[in-house]
């Protein structure tokens, strides 16, 4: 079984997250995938942010909602680093790449990015409402959905299988080997994060995962090992 290293908002415990920085240093050192965040500034861009707000980290202050991309691109994101548009991470990097977005509106325009640039065999929307992965695979057909559950039950599989997802992406310290093969037997993948630890790989490699979210570089080196 493959097991994929997914880059934590690219490699956030050595670089600036969700920066051009932090991707292009996932991508040099082996990552299988890069997972980042995505929402719409004030005047419809499609950026790479985490948090609903800029304050923990850049140096600025306020809603992204609110700042326009202009005001988003004069902020410090780390290092001198800027905030990146989603396309400018396309350009930088040619590693596949799992986008969350949290709201209606930032699916919808990832999705038509997706079906505009014919990149459904390369970007997977992940996100922790079911509602909105629906929403991207009806506006672009063939598109693969990740569902990120951070405290789930037993009816995890379950949810994942009504949305649509193609993967589950659980909290490390929650999942159990009964979950992984049930959603297994259910043709689901499941990714854990974080594991930015050997032995959190090791947790990770004795789960059955599909893979692992780390910040972390020297997980990747060490993530071929067999537990």
């Amino acid at each position: 079984m493959t097991f994929l290293t997914i880059g934590h908002r690219g490699v956030m415990g050595v670089e600036p997250e969700n920066t051009l920085r932090s991707f292009v240093h996932a991508e040099r050192c082996g990552m299988d995938v890069i997972a980042l965040d995505a929402r719409l500034s004030k005047d419809g861009a499609l950026v790479v942010l985490h948090d609903a707000e800029v304050d923990r980290t850049t140096d600025g202050v306020g809603a992204v909602a609110d700042l326009t991309l202009a005001e988003l691109r004069a902020l410090d994101a780390g290092q001198g680093e800027r905030v990146p548009l989603l396309d400018e991470v396309l350009d930088a990097v040619r590693v596949p790449l799992q986008v969350a977005v949290q709201d209606r509106g930032a699916a919808e325009a990832l999705a038509a990015l997706i079906e505009r640039l014919d990149l459904t065999a390369r970007v997977e929307v992940a996100s922790r409402d079911a509602e909105v992965l629906t929403l991207a695979a009806g506006a672009a057909p063939g598109i693969r959905t990740s569902l990120r559950v951070p405290r789930h039950g037993a009816d995890v599989v379950e949810r994942g299988r009504v949305a649509g997802a193609r993967t589950l992406a659980l909290d490390l310290r929650r999942i159990t080997l009964e979950t992984v093969e049930s959603a297994h037997a259910a043709g689901l993948r499941v990714t854990g994060w974080t594991v930015d630890t050997l032995d959190q790989l090791r947790l990770a490699r004795a789960l059955q995962l599909d893979g692992a979210a780390t910040g972390f570089p020297e997980i990747r080196s060490t993530g071929r090992f067999t537990a």
